[in-house]
């Protein structure tokens, strides 16, 4: 039977009482309306799938998510994550760094802080190869935090990469130390299940959904605690779609839902962007030679098929360009290792894994693509 419901209905009644027994009616009939906007609230989190947004007992959480989106293994960038985490750590008395890792590969790393060597990480490192995660400045930032804040805690809220290497043997550990059935193990089953599903099934949709719901379940742990999370700028966007698809929020898009203004998001992408070229190349379009700028070669490891790409910029071949007939493809700035104005030209030369290459075309016109600044491919014959 539901209580609530029988109450909500009741109220509807005009009862005509003893003024003595009228206060106590009017005391129940608040709390019976509590009772019914307290459960269509609640009705209304389940449908969402997320947690309600108050904690036990009714009270507002004060506390915030401080997120950062990322170009993975940019020097520049991770140096400054690191200064912006010291200064949360040291500063303001945080603990909890959020990442965009396996659930079990943080919670490996947090076994390696305790430790007196590095052979956790050496490890987890070595599963990260042919992925961006395996750059020598990642493995120097989790060195250093080691070293400079050692009480950090990891949190990772992704799906269950490389779940056959450190997943296994993150299970194995458990196994070893008599946790069986604990908390972690449970939850590393299911980052396992999760990565298995994503890689099976290459669904993004998915992935960024599981990316959200793991980020809250995380967050919900921590009572009052603020957290600061590090993440891919495609995972950041408090306005932004998915990336891979547009057709669902993004996960700080879902977070934003959820907790509102206190969840604070800052790009930091841009800070790997170049302003120079590292040298003038020549290139040709329609029948004509350009200086073509080049600002270098960026990996694709993970993207089927494709090793990388390289970029150049054609100087003053806009006006040759911007007639031409365009294709039915956008890249957003946010792709591209320089900065860029309206009015540009630019090529694109991919390389596959075969060895084979293509060679596309786009400018800068100013158009949008799903909300954001993105240069379209033309075609140049």
């Amino acid at each position: 039977m539901n209580d609530n419901k029988l109450a909500c209905s009741d109220k509807a009644k005009i009862l005509f009482v003893h003024p003595l027994l009228l206060v106590l009616i009017v005391a129940l009939m608040a709390g019976s309306l509590a009772a019914c906007r307290s459960s269509s609230e609640d009705k209304a989190a389940s449908k969402s799938g997320l947690p309600s947004k108050e904690r036990p007992g009714g009270m507002h959480t004060p506390r915030s998510i401080y997120l950062y989106g990322e170009e993975h293994g940019e020097a520049k960038i991770i140096d400054k994550e690191f200064e912006l985490w010291s200064d949360y750590y040291h500063n303001k008395g945080m603990r909890h760094l959020f990442v965009e890792l396996s659930y079990f590969t943080a919670e490996y790393l947090n076994v390696w802080m305790r430790s007196d060597n590095d052979d956790i990480l050496e490890e987890i490192y070595k599963d990260w190869e042919g992925t961006a995660g395996q750059n020598p400045y990642s493995k120097a930032f989790y060195k250093k935090i080691k070293s400079e804040c050692p009480e950090t805690i990891f949190h990772g809220t992704d799906v269950g990469h490389q779940y056959n290497k450190t997943g296994s043997r993150f299970l194995a550990y458990l196994e070893a130390n008599d946790r069986k059935g604990s908390e972690e193990y449970v939850l590393t089953i299911e980052a396992i299940e999760q990565g298995r599903f994503y890689h099976s099934q290459n669904d993004d949709v998915y992935r960024e959904n599981k990316m959200a719901e793991n980020f809250i379940r995380e967050f919900e742990k921590l009572g009052s605690e603020n957290v600061m999370g590090i993440y891919g700028s495609a995972h950041t966007g408090l306005h932004a779609m998915d990336y891979q698809t547009q057709s669902i929020p993004c996960m700080a898009n879902q977070l934003k839902e959820h907790y509102g203004d206190s969840l604070y998001s800052e790009d930091l992408s841009w800070m790997a962007k170049a302003t120079e070229p590292s040298r003038v190349d020549s290139i040709t379009l329609q029948g004509k030679k350009y200086a073509a700028s080049y600002f270098g070669k960026q990996d694709l490891k993970g993207f089927k098929d494709y090793a990388y790409r390289e970029f150049w910029r054609l100087e003053d071949a806009y006006d040759a360009a911007k007639d031409l007939p365009l294709a039915d493809n956008s890249l957003p700035y946010n792709n591209y290792p320089m900065r860029i104005e309206a009015g540009q030209v630019f090529v694109i030369r991919y390389t596959r894994t075969d060895g084979s290459v293509e060679r596309e075309y786009y400018l800068s016109n100013g158009q949008l693509w799903q909300g954001l600044l993105s240069t379209q491919q033309f075609l140049p014959d």
